[in-house]
């Protein structure tokens, strides 16, 4: 919205020196580092009056962990407000709806995922939380296939409309008819090649069918959507790791989408140009500032938790832009902590099944609770994994160089 109104004004502001200054607006890595600033401001500014409303409303979690001595860990934090993430969602909306560019097509499929995911984590959390207050018999949640159909039809609407806007994007050369849009990206394979002194599309690049894109894309954004809601279990952690994360993917979508009098930056880095892309580092930022807002009230001792609300919103929007901008495997490998926790409970569930079960492979499932059982204070586990995040991004980024 102040983009489009730069827009409209732009002329009258370039005739006027003393407004010359406002013309930083133009570059999306200017609003991109604003989101940040804007959306911390608003999840502390509404933070406090969010958490007395969810008070109000009764909805604090009393979690079942079926395990004695994790049970008797974690007792204090029963009644804890939940449903926080309400907070993360807002902040995220408002501050993408003002800074970023809402002609953008990226831009507004990000508004939708961000509503439409907030929608089925909200559902959850409301039946979950309100069952004891209703009548006797009330469902506790969303039925997990419930959630999972909801999710995989989100992701695949996605993955056709982000598969079908790519295809409308022409290659810097016009007569190469393979798109980077929909090209398979992995460490060691290059989008570019140099020949006689300028950048070309490598000849090597593989273009993914309609099929095989969508499939990728529903897997990529359903796996995450949940990956983050199970991280989210302990003061900090889920909140934590995605400031890290969503802030490498704000410099990610930069590199994919910008593009300036000819000059296109993926170029020098090997990796897919995603025209429009760069538009997708605001929506980055606000993640980063409105977790980092949310960790002022949910450190420890946490004040409020962001709950389904929350955690499957982030999750599924930062899928859905590593989709966009072709960096699947980066957000794998920088998001490592997520699929840690997720893959742990897959083991978990499946040795279990297999054994009947007699046999466990943690002392409890996701695995930071087998952390915190094995002695690890609530705190350590939290900070050593924000830690390792800081080192998948330091491996992901050399990855780009590496090629």
């Amino acid at each position: 919205m102040i983009y489009q109104l730069y827009l409209i004004f732009r002329e009258w502001i370039n005739s006027h020196a003393v407004l010359g200054p406002l013309n930083v607006i133009q570059w999306v890595e200017f609003r991109a580092i604003m989101s940040i600033v804007l959306s911390f401001a608003i999840v502390v500014l509404f933070g406090k009056r969010t958490i007395l409303w969810l008070v109000k409303q009764k909805v604090g979690d009393n979690p079942e962990f079926y395990h004695k001595d994790l049970n008797q860990l974690m007792k204090q934090k029963a009644n804890t407000p939940t449903m926080g993430g309400v907070l993360i969602v807002g902040a995220i909306f408002a501050t993408t709806l003002l800074l970023a560019d809402l002609t953008s097509f990226y831009i507004r499929m990000a508004l939708i995922a961000t509503v439409a995911f907030c929608a089925i984590g909200f559902a959850d959390d409301w039946l979950k939380l309100t069952s004891a207050r209703r009548k006797p018999g009330s469902r506790e949640g969303l039925y997990s296939h419930e959630k999972f159909l909801l999710q995989i039809g989100l992701a695949m609407i996605l993955g056709l409309f982000i598969h079908h806007w790519g295809a409308n994007k022409l290659m810097p050369d016009p007569e190469d008819t393979r798109l980077m849009s929909h090209a398979l990206n992995l460490p060691f394979f290059k989008t570019w090649v140099k020949e006689a002194g300028d950048f070309v599309v490598s000849p090597n690049m593989i273009t993914l069918s309609t099929v095989v894109f969508v499939v990728a894309a529903v897997l990529t954004i359903t796996f995450f959507s949940n990956a983050v809601n199970l991280t989210d279990g302990m003061d900090g952690l889920a909140s934590g790791t995605m400031v890290i994360v969503a802030a490498s993917f704000m410099i990610l979508a930069i590199i994919a989408g910008y593009s300036h009098q000819g000059f296109v930056l993926s170029k020098y880095l090997l990796v897919p140009y995603i025209p429009e892309s760069d538009e997708l580092a605001v929506v980055a930022g606000a993640m980063a500032g409105a977790c980092l807002g949310f960790m002022w009230f949910n450190c420890h001792p946490a004040q409020v938790f962001m709950g389904d609300t929350g955690s499957l919103t982030l999750g599924g929007l930062i899928a859905f832009i590593a989709v966009v901008i072709r960096q699947e495997f980066l957000l794998f490998l920088i998001g490592g902590i997520f699929v840690f926790e997720a893959v742990s409970v897959m083991i978990q569930v499946g040795v279990f099944k297999l054994t009947k079960g007699r046999r466990r492979v943690f002392k409890c499932a996701p695995v930071h609770h087998h952390f915190h059982l094995l002695g690890w204070t609530e705190q350590q586990v939290v900070v050593r994994f924000w830690l390792l995040t800081g080192m998948f991004v330091a491996i992901a980024l050399a990855t780009i160089k590496l090629r």
